[in-house]
């Protein structure tokens, strides 16, 4: 493996000197804070609140996709939908280019993980998805993608058997990868015509600050075209009852500001199938980065892909539950 990375360019003295470029005053104090897809650090200014420094992963995202992250993050504030926006210079300009990296730098926010165990905290929640996915609703993106079965899920399960499911298992692996695909595009087909807009795309806990007693909206990097349902399953966990319950509360929140389609309950089971595959997947392509391996230890081990065969078995078995429904 090539022990150089892009990444590995991006040094302490460069960083600093990417904050300076764009009018701050740094003190010299950084902070690594937890990301793997891209950079980002705590930099302390003079005489100033720290901000946050965010830098993109080289090659994943072009400037058009990234503007419109930014543009959809702003617009959502222009609503008073309480975002974390990036910081805009006195052009108007978000996005940043300091050597070979892009980059963005936000204000800095603290607060706590919602409880998700909270009824009040569940209800807030919908309401402000509810309100999200309204400004998400009026026009479409127009570089950034759509989550499909295809990009998520087979295009996941082939490359990592093709990479990192050892031999032995490689045939269970893909046996059941085509099983599971095929259900979950028959979830998908059984849904009908269900509507894509703007989205998140990566609504779970850690993507939310608790604050001023309202949930903050961090990190719209994953943001794309997607059904509703995409903002609100993964803030469902437990058993199906205490998943139905959640949701039920969250559906409670959501509706006083916007119609959900029942139907978008039947794609519950079929997204997280994808995540699951897109997650090994997202692994994987990202293993020449040191900070993967270091991270993953156990990503490249057959006993994690005896593992992931099991969860991948249990997760057929949600598949052909009955979907949740809304109480």
């Amino acid at each position: 493996m090539n022990s150089r990375h892009p990444f590995d360019d991006l040094t302490p003295d460069l960083l600093l000197d990417a904050v300076e470029s764009c009018g701050f005053l740094s003190d010299g104090r950084m902070l690594a804070l937890n990301s793997y897809e891209n950079r980002v650090y705590q930099v302390g200014l003079e005489d100033q609140a720290p901000i946050i420094a965010k830098f993109y992963r080289p090659a994943r995202w072009s400037d058009a996709q990234i503007q419109e992250e930014h543009d959809f993050c702003f617009e959502l504030a222009e609503h008073e939908l309480p975002v974390v926006a990036p910081l805009r210079n006195e052009a108007g300009q978000s996005l940043f280019q300091y050597g070979n990296f892009r980059f963005a730098l936000y204000p800095r926010k603290g607060g706590h993980a919602p409880e998700l165990s909270n009824p009040d905290h569940l209800l807030v929640l919908g309401r402000l998805l509810g309100r999200m996915h309204n400004i998400g609703a009026i026009r479409p993106f127009q570089h950034r993608p759509t989550l499909t079965s295809q990009q998520f899920g087979h295009e996941a399960a082939a490359y990592v058997s093709e990479h990192f499911v050892p031999a032995d298992l490689k045939p269970a692996y893909d046996s059941l990868a085509r099983d599971l695909l095929q259900a979950v595009d028959d979830a998908i087909a059984s849904a009908g015509a269900v509507t894509y807009l703007r989205v998140h795309g990566d609504c779970h806990v850690g993507n939310l600050l608790w604050r001023d007693d309202a949930p903050h909206f961090v990190d719209l990097d994953d943001a794309r075209m997607a059904p509703a349902v995409q903002d609100i399953w993964m803030l469902l966990s437990g058993e199906r009852n205490q998943q139905a319950r959640l949701l039920a509360e969250i559906l409670e929140g959501y509706t006083e500001f916007r119609d959900f389609h029942n139907a978008e309950l039947r794609l519950i089971d079929a997204l997280r199938t994808l995540r699951m595959l897109h997650f090994s997947a997202w692994i994987a392509r990202r293993w020449d980065d040191p900070a993967f391996p270091r991270a993953f230890p156990w990503f490249d081990s057959p006993r994690y892909w005896g593992e992931q065969i099991l969860a991948l078995r249990m997760q057929m078995a949600e598949l052909n539950e009955v979907p949740l429904v809304r109480y």
